[in-house]
């Protein structure tokens, strides 16, 4: 035998000891498939879960999930008892104005749109202060925010016309105003003759209105009147409107304890406890004075 014919002979002898039984051929044409397709799967999980986890971003930091879901405008409660301090324009359009102004909702000139505010700077300013505090369009009066002092609505006024190109002078409080705000408990003749008249109309209500009315606790109120108001006011992002009878309907068909676990935990563009602290009894005392007034 030549030497070549050996070669070959020893060749074939080393294929053939590879492979010696179908089985084996049938097991090695699957793994030849199944292990490529094994890391493809490993791979596409891990590109999956890393972006699942927000890798490369911050976008689950606690700092990120608060921004989120913070309100619309930015409001805490405070005692009603205590001593007002005037805020400046720029206050008062971070706390109340941004939540329609910032971004132009409902029509309104955006902040800072020189386009939007030049045919109603030719107004002049006292007609745009006057049209602030006692409201247009869609716009509630002092922008929904009733604890707002006049004053306090003229700044914000001139704050948000001179970031466009106006050059508004920016009101400054009378001698002694301050003093005035301090002696408010002097003029209790004057607040109890007004609070008499919703007594005498109480009284001609159904005796059912009259007892869901007496089962508002107060601090529901001030809740309302401090961070509800915001949305509810006007009917912002959705929110049913204050005392819209048609637009709460729908809510109050689902019972109290439905619309409280809402307000609790969040619903909509709503943020949880609409974004206060507030307790839970707060939060019920505040629903049902919606409700009531809905009603």
């Amino acid at each position: 035998m030549s030497n070549t014919e050996q070669q070959s002979e020893e060749h074939n002898e080393g294929h053939k000891a590879m492979i010696k039984t179908p089985k084996q051929l049938l097991v090695t044409v699957a793994l030849a498939f199944l292990v490529p397709i094994a890391i493809i799967v490993m791979l596409v999980n891990l590109v999956t879960a890393s972006m699942g986890t927000g890798a490369g971003s911050d976008a689950l930091a606690p700092e990120a999930i608060a921004q989120r879901i913070q309100p619309v405008a930015g409001f805490k409660l405070v005692d009603a008892n205590a001593v007002k301090e005037l805020k400046t324009g720029q206050q008062v359009y971070e706390t109340t104005c941004t939540a329609c102004h910032a971004a132009g909702i409902a029509g309104a000139p955006k902040f800072g749109d020189a386009g939007a505010w030049g045919p109603l700077l030719k107004q002049g300013q006292d007609a745009l202060v006057n049209a602030a505090i006692h409201g247009i369009r869609a716009m509630p009066p002092k922008g929904g925010n009733p604890s707002l002092d006049d004053l306090e609505v003229a700044r914000a006024v001139v704050y948000m016309a001179n970031a466009t190109g106006a050059d508004f002078k920016e009101p400054a409080a009378a001698d002694g105003q301050q003093a005035k705000d301090e002696a408010k408990p002097a003029d209790v003749s004057t607040a109890a003759k007004a609070s008499e008249a919703p007594k005498a109309a109480e009284t001609a209500k159904p005796a059912a209105a009259a007892q869901d009315t007496a089962k508002v606790d107060p601090a529901g109120i001030k809740l309302y009147d401090t961070v509800c108001f915001a949305c509810h006011a006007a009917g912002i992002a959705g929110a049913p409107k204050f005392g819209d009878q048609a637009a709460w309907k729908p809510y109050i068909e689902t019972g109290m304890d439905s619309m409280v676990q809402k307000a609790i935990h969040g619903v909509g563009a709503m943020p949880p406890r609409g974004g206060s602290q507030a307790s839970d009894e707060e939060i019920r005392a505040a629903v049902q004075h919606m409700v009531n007034a809905a009603k």
